[in-house]
C-alpha cells in the first residue's frame, strides 16, 4: 500500500463520517467481514486480501474504497482481538441493531462472498464456528428482507447509490 493512502486512511478514520461517501454502508460491510474473520483467533493476512478483492468487485474496481473496506475490517478485528471494547457478541448486536434501523443493509450480506474466508481456516472447530456464523447471517438477511420488504422498497426509492 502506498504511503499516501495510509496517510489518507488515518485522516479518514478520524473524520470518516464527513469524508467517506456512504460510510455507514462501508462500515456495515466491514462489521460483517470482521465477524467472520475474528471468529478465527489465528486469522491470516490472506483474509484481508480476500476482503480487498471482494471490495474491488463490490465497488466496481474503486481501489481506494476497497482499501478502506479492508482497513476498516482490519481495525474492527484488531479491536476484537485486543478486547478493546468489542467482541463477537457486540459485533452481532451492532449488526442486528443496524438492520433494525436500516433494513436495506440486509441486501449487503452476501454469504457466498464470505465463504473464501472460511475456506482458508485449517482448524475444524473454528471452521465449524465460522460456518455457523454464515448460517446466522443468511437467516438474519432472509428474515429482515421478508419482514421489512415494504420498508426496504420505500427506502430504496429515493436512493441513488454508486455502490
Amino acid at each position: 500500500m502506498q504511503l499516501s493512502f495510509k496517510l489518507k486512511h488515518h485522516f479518514f478514520n478520524a473524520f470518516r463520517e464527513l469524508f467517506v461517501h456512504h460510510h455507514g454502508s462501508l462500515e456495515f460491510r466491514a462489521k460483517i467481514f470482521a465477524l467472520v474473520i475474528s471468529a478465527n483467533q489465528n486469522s491470516e493476512d490472506a483474509s484481508y486480501e480476500i476482503v480487498e478483492k471482494i471490495g474491488m468487485e463490490i465497488y466496481n474496481q474503486d481501489e481506494v474504497r476497497a482499501n478502506l473496506l479492508m482497513l476498516t475490517t482490519k481495525e474492527l478485528v484488531k479491536k476484537v482481538k485486543d478486547n478493546n471494547g468489542l467482541d463477537i457478541d457486540t459485533l452481532v448486536n451492532h449488526i442486528q441493531k443496524e438492520l433494525r434501523i436500516i433494513p436495506r443493509y440486509a441486501k449487503k450480506i452476501d454469504v457466498n462472498s464470505l465463504k473464501p474466508i472460511v475456506d482458508i481456516t485449517n482448524d475444524f472447530d473454528i471452521k465449524s464456528y465460522q460456518e455457523n456464523i454464515l448460517e446466522f447471517l443468511q437467516t438474519l438477511k432472509d428474515d429482515t428482507i421478508n419482514e421489512k420488504k415494504s420498508q426496504i422498497a420505500k427506502d430504496e426509492e429515493g436512493i441513488e447509490s454508486k455502490y
